[in-house]
């Protein structure tokens, strides 16, 4: 372990790395802000956005997201950029003569890459969520039409044994047609509610039956009543019935599993971007690492072209890395992969272009 003591080579190269990664977040969030100001500034005076709920309720909630979302695109630019600095200036030529191998060489890198891995995945658990909350509460008040969802034939199992049937729901009236509750014992029918209006309280937080009958069933013995309105309560709200794709992005961990546990449940098809919400929040994380190798192993040789080609090269694999793990995501909507393999399968073929690079970098 004694070999591995931070020298001054090594807190020189961290505080570059770290600095670095500091600045190009910093000079690329600006540019982004700023077009984004611009595409938006119509939206914010028609709906009189307030100054206060712009900076604090969007773009302070915006910065975070974002800055997670292309982490991989900043890690790898930023290791490209100085690491080709150093090879163009002929130092890591003249440190690995000086008897540092290229294994210690990538050390102080990998701790630079610790640490921006954990600060990323710290945002994706603590932060980001209820960032992403208020963002996304700010987009449906001012930058987005009203959510309109008319779902048709919902079949969600609420409970073991207790399912709800729906015909259509409409968000805006908050009312679903010919809506049944069936109560089911193993392969027999206990209980049946069906009516043919079903309204969505949001004070009293509760549906509202009209013209509605209940088909009690007790061995050989039925019974049937019926009634024009009945008050009940069932583990079925309009969120559920009206989520947006992208609302698991404002839930934290715990209540993502809880999410996802529900989903599966009742048979839902959001499940699906559950699931991926929850792997992609690992697997942006650990992609600081795999990319730093690429970005050390390509840039640590001089090569024709100097920094511009280098840095070229980097801004084309990280992009096609970003690219590739929103691609994978498709397996996961036509159901070629499971969540947890499809969201790693960008880590894993990265992986092994990193290790093909440090294979063939200078020694």
């Amino acid at each position: 372990m004694k070999n591995y003591r931070l020298t001054i080579l090594d807190k020189y190269i961290i505080r570059k790395f770290i600095g670095t990664y500091v600045y190009a977040i910093m000079l690329i969030i600006g540019i982004v802000i700023i077009f984004d100001i611009s595409e938006k500034i119509d939206d914010f005076v028609d709906k009189n956005a307030t100054f206060s709920d712009i900076v604090i309720d969007y773009y302070a909630n915006f910065v975070p997201y974002f800055m997670n979302m292309f982490s991989p695109l900043f890690v790898f630019i930023t290791v490209i950029f100085f690491t080709s600095k150093l090879a163009s200036n002929s130092e890591i030529t003249a440190i690995l003569a000086g008897g540092v191998s290229f294994k210690r060489l990538m050390y102080p890198y990998f701790l630079s890459a610790s640490f921006i891995a954990m600060f990323s995945l710290l945002l994706n658990m603590f932060v980001i969520p209820p960032a992403n909350k208020a963002r996304l509460e700010f987009e449906e008040k001012y930058l987005q039409d009203k959510f309109i969802n008319t779902n048709l034939n919902i079949h969600y199992q609420l409970n073991p044994g207790l399912y709800v049937y729906m015909e259509s729901f409409n968000t805006i009236n908050k009312a679903a047609v010919r809506f049944t509750l069936e109560e089911i014992d193993g392969h027999t029918l206990k209980s049946k509610l069906t009516a043919e209006t079903a309204v969505w309280d949001s004070v009293a937080r509760k549906w509202t039956l009209y013209d509605y009958y209940i088909r009690k069933i007790e061995g050989d013995n039925e019974k049937i009543v019926r009634g024009s309105r009945l008050d009940t309560t069932i583990a079925l709200s309009i969120e559920d019935l009206s989520r947006r794709e992208n609302a698991v992005e404002s839930y934290n961990y715990s209540e993502l599993n809880d999410l996802i546990s529900t989903l599966k449940m009742r048979g839902d098809k959001m499940v699906k971007y559950a699931q991926i919400e929850k792997h992609t929040r690992f697997a942006i994380p650990f992609s600081a690492f795999i990319l730093t190798v690429m970005g050390v192993s390509l840039s640590s040789k001089r090569r024709r072209g100097g920094i511009g080609m280098n840095i070229g090269i980097g801004i084309a694999l990280s992009f096609s890395y970003i690219l590739f793990l929103r691609f994978s995501q498709m397996f996961v909507h036509a159901g070629v992969l499971p969540p947890w393999l499809a969201l790693w399968v960008p880590n894993i073929m990265y992986a092994l272009i990193a290790w093909l690079l440090y294979r063939l970098a200078p020694k």
